[in-house]
Formats: structure tokens, C-alpha cells, sequence
């Protein structure tokens, strides 16, 4: 029998969002975060006159797509790193921190990929419990130590949509050592309303330990094709593109990020429509008798414990996919309005 890594042994594999549907066919998956609309057909046509050239390698530095992230973003090029969703980029980070002995501080919870990304990597975890459904950052500040090498941040935090505003990440960041990297998962930054949630980029220019890591997969609608990238001080940026692996941004999904940029204005129009509809879920679900924070991000979150798996067995009934986080809660996507729709009555039954 082959001989495998016994971390391999008490690690959890990442689950996916699960698709469920009706005996008569309705289906609805909010249980992914993914945008509800088809791809702009600027975007499909793009993809299909590119797939005439996938015969041949990908450009493996990404040089159009780096660009034009540099020339939207007004940052300078060598402070950009790709790779295969802002997923596969935290990877990378965590492979370029990983030794023996590293601690990796992180709210919990938070983004479910962390944990397993840091077990691969060979370091510890450092999990700071929520303040209610925030995090608790002077606790994340008082947990950073000598083996401590990074810290993530995810703001807006998923699966809770809680944010983080200016002046306390600001303060937060004067209390990290500078050796140590602070990483502001930004994958939803888009959906942000709050004029008080800093955009990261806002700051680390003047910060050489803070990077910021976005995605394409959500606001933009490439899920499928997976680009991420990371927006760092140059000795950051070089460091992370060490580790990825070669061609791991393939060539459709450059050509599709690259005409994303440039129907960014309608991409953002369908974004609104998203926000729109978020405050109209939350607000129905406030109305119905649930407790929802305030969510800055494409889906809502439910503080249910014991009933999370229940309530998600319900929503199925209706053919309506949820993110069930057993024990704590459920995490629900913002869709079309008549996936919504039938989420809240789903709830609303739940519920009474």
C-alpha cells in the first residue's frame, strides 16, 4: 500500500455547493455564491474566437491580463500575481510561507479553503473565533506570535458577510509586525456598499506586508474558467509567482478576464441588480423574524446551529440549494429574483 502524508488521515476534502432540485425539476442553487447571469456576449465571443488557439500553450505570464489589471487598477505591473482562482492564489501563499513550526492566523469562521490550505502547507492554523459574527481583530492581534508569518483577513468575511470598516482595520494593521503578511481576501469587493469598508488596494500601497487577493469568478461571472490574482508589493508579487504552477491560468480564461475588464461597466450594471435584490432577501428575512447581519456581499447569512441541516433539507424541498455549515449556520446566495423567491418561502415555511 502506497504511503501517503498523515495529515492526509484528518483532513476534510472542500465540498462544493450542492445542486438539488424537485421531482418536477425546479432547481436553484444559491449554495455557491456564483453570479445568477449568463456571460455577456461580448465575453462569449471573446472566449469562442480564442478557442481557436488552444492548440498552443498559454501565455505563461499572463502579460495581456497583468496589464490590463495593472492599467484598470492604476497599480503597477510587477505588483500583480495570477494563478487559477484567488483559491489556487492562496495556495501559492501559503506554499511560500510554509516551513515547520509557521502559524497562520485566521477568523473562524471564515472561508472553509483556509484550513485546508494550511494543512497541506505543513502549518498550523491559528483559528480566532468570531466576535458574534465579526472579527475579533484585537484577538487576531494578540494571537500573533514569533512563528506567526500571515495573517488572512477576509472582508467582506464568508460565509457571514460582515465587513470590516476603515478605521479598525486601519488600527489592526498598525498592531502587526511587519514581517508579517497580512492578506485581504477581497473576493467580493464589488458587492460592497458601505463607503466605510476600505478597498484594500486603498492600502497596501503604503504598506509593504499587506496584499490584496481578488477574483474573477464572482462579480465578473467567470467561475468556470477560474482566474484570481493577488496585488502585492513587488518582493511579495515575485514571491507568490514562484509557486505557481506553469500555464495554470489557461488561455481561455485570460482572453475571458481581459474582455471582462473591458465590459467592466456592464458587468457592474448586473452587480447593482445583485444588491438590489440583497436588500430586498435580507429585508424579507428581517421581516419574517430571522436574524441577519448586514452583508456586504453576494449572499446572507443564518445563525441556526442545531437547525442548520434541517433548514437546508427544507430549502431543498423547494429545490432551492443552500451552503449548510453544520452546527453553525447557513450561507445563502443571492440569485435571480425567482430563485430568491423561492428561497423565502422556503424560509418563511421553515420559520413558521
Amino acid at each position: 500500500m502506497p504511503r501517503f502524508r498523515h495529515i492526509l488521515d484528518t483532513m476534510a476534502a472542500y465540498k462544493p455547493g450542492k445542486v438539488v432540485a424537485t421531482p418536477d425539476g425546479r432547481s436553484y442553487k444559491l449554495s455557491s455564491n456564483e453570479s445568477p447571469y449568463d456571460p455577456l456576449p461580448s465575453v462569449v465571443e471573446a472566449i469562442a474566437e480564442g478557442a481557436r488557439q488552444i492548440n498552443r500553450y498559454p501565455d505563461p505570464g499572463a502579460v495581456g491580463l497583468t496589464e490590463a489589471i495593472a492599467e484598470r487598477f492604476g497599480v503597477p505591473a510587477d505588483n500583480i500575481a495570477l494563478g487559477a482562482g484567488s483559491v489556487t492564489v492562496a495556495q501559492q501563499l501559503f506554499e511560500s510561507i510554509g516551513e515547520p513550526g509557521v502559524e497562520v492566523v485566521y477568523a473562524w469562521r471564515s472561508f472553509e479553503a483556509y484550513p485546508l490550505l494550511a494543512d497541506l502547507a505543513g502549518v498550523k492554523s491559528v483559528r480566532v473565533p468570531l466576535a458574534g459574527e465579526d472579527h475579533d481583530l484585537d484577538a487576531m492581534a494578540e494571537a500573533i506570535n514569533e512563528r506567526t508569518r500571515m495573517v488572512f483577513v477576509c472582508n467582506p468575511n464568508n460565509p457571514t458577510g460582515t465587513s470590516i470598516r476603515r478605521g479598525a482595520l486601519e488600527a489592526f494593521l498598525d498592531r502587526v509586525p511587519e514581517h508579517v503578511l497580512v492578506v485581504l481576501d477581497e473576493a467580493y469587493r464589488e458587492y460592497v456598499r458601505d463607503e466605510d469598508v476600505p478597498d484594500g488596494l486603498t492600502l497596501y500601497r503604503d504598506r509593504p506586508n499587506v496584499c490584496v487577493l481578488r477574483t474573477f469568478s464572482k462579480a465578473y461571472g467567470l467561475a468556470g474558467l477560474r482566474v484570481g490574482y493577488l496585488v502585492a508589493h513587488e518582493p511579495v508579487a515575485t514571491a507568490i509567482r514562484k509557486t505557481i504552477i506553469p500555464f495554470a491560468v489557461n488561455h481561455l480564461a485570460q482572453v475571458a478576464a481581459v474582455a471582462s475588464l473591458k465590459a467592466e461597466d456592464e458587468l457592474l450594471e448586473r452587480v447593482e441588480h445583485v444588491v438590489k435584490e440583497r436588500t430586498r432577501v435580507r429585508e424579507a428575512l428581517i421581516a419574517q423574524g430571522w436574524t441577519v447581519p448586514p452583508t456586504e456581499a453576494n449572499f446572507v447569512w443564518l445563525r441556526l446551529g442545531e437547525r442548520t441541516l434541517d433548514f437546508a433539507a427544507a430549502c431543498a424541498v423547494e429545490g432551492v440549494a443552500v451552503r449548510p455549515f453544520a452546527g453553525e449556520g447557513a450561507r445563502v446566495s443571492i440569485g435571480t429574483p425567482e430563485a430568491n423567491d423561492a428561497f423565502l418561502t422556503a424560509a418563511a415555511a421553515f420559520r413558521g
